[in-house]
């Protein structure tokens, strides 16, 4: 038996006291449990700690330093603190299923050519409400098809070698799109993959017009960075299409926020679910929901 545990989760937190606990909840009713929390709060001002502090759970680690530094910088303080094989995302306003973990993990020791593993994803509302899933692409062809444009791999469901996360690391000049940045710079390199089944849930209220602007700008930036590292007349020539196209999607995103179609929006980025897919997520929102928190043994790391 070593002290380490087979997998490392990072999450970053600022103001999620309202849906931390169902969060945390969905991690502790994983079916692998073989697994440790690295979970900073990044400035939080609302009672995010003391939710925290509800869970009598070894596994967690929690830290925080009163800052408010980013995610990026977040995510790489976990990563640099990761003591499992692997390094899974995680969100503080998101949901497990309950066999994410067990599932991520097994395909990647079966596939030690894979780098980094998504998951298709359940979109939900604030009051629960199933809106569809977002499935991924799911070989690494597939998922960069259009790397100029974006990566068909959900940040929330990643989970990879924690020997990569370290390797690569994320941009911490990046405020937004901090994903599509260390894809960007990774894909020729490395080697992605995604899973079919719904394995997270993911939660999608509103759309922001200060959000998505920023997203867009910092995907441009991205793209810059990617471009110039590279130094070629056709990455250029890609770039130029890239930065349009980045304009393109924030006018039709300010347009959908302007005239309140931003639920519609919303809506049509979710494909349809089947009656079985709804029954599933209801269920488990309901268990999460009602549950308090658990108390598990003393971790047993293998």
């Amino acid at each position: 038996m070593s002290s380490s545990p087979l997998i490392s989760i990072g999450m970053s937190v600022r103001n999620v006291a309202a849906t931390l606990g169902v969060a945390l909840r969905s991690l502790q009713q994983q079916t692998l449990s073989d697994w440790e929390l690295i979970l900073f709060d990044d400035g939080s001002t609302d009672a995010t700690a003391q939710v925290v502090a509800q869970f009598d759970d070894a596994r967690i680690r929690w830290f925080a330093d009163g800052a408010n530094r980013g995610l990026a910088v977040r995510l790489n303080q976990a990563i640099g603190m990761a003591r499992g094989q692997y390094f899974a995302r995680f969100d503080g306003d998101d949901v497990c299923y309950p066999q994410r973990l067990q599932r991520q993990a097994a395909f990647l020791q079966a596939h030690p050519e894979v780098d980094l593993l998504g998951t298709g994803g359940m979109v939900f509302d604030a009051t629960g409400q199933a809106l569809g899933k977002r499935p991924g692409a799911l070989d690494h062809v597939a998922i960069c098809a259009r790397p100029w444009s974006g990566f068909y791999l959900a940040h929330p469901t990643w989970m990879g070698r924690t020997a990569w996360f370290k390797q690569y690391g994320y941009a911490e000049q990046a405020v937004k799109a901090q994903d599509y940045d260390l894809l960007l710079r990774t894909y020729r390199s490395s080697r992605f993959a995604c899973l079919p089944e719904i394995l997270i849930g993911y939660r999608e209220d509103a759309l922001s017009l200060r959000k998505c602007g920023l997203s867009r700008w910092h995907t441009v930036l991205a793209q810059t960075r990617f471009a110039r590292a590279q130094d070629e007349w056709g990455e250029w020539g890609a770039w130029s299409l890239a930065v349009l196209e980045q304009c393109a999607k924030a006018a039709f995103e300010s347009i959908a926020l302007g005239t309140g179609l931003d639920r519609r929006l919303l809506g049509h980025r979710a494909l349809p679910i089947d009656a079985a897919m709804r029954d599933e997520w209801n269920g488990l929102w309901r268990r999460l929901n009602d549950a308090p928190p658990s108390v598990p043994p003393a971790p047993t790391f293998r």
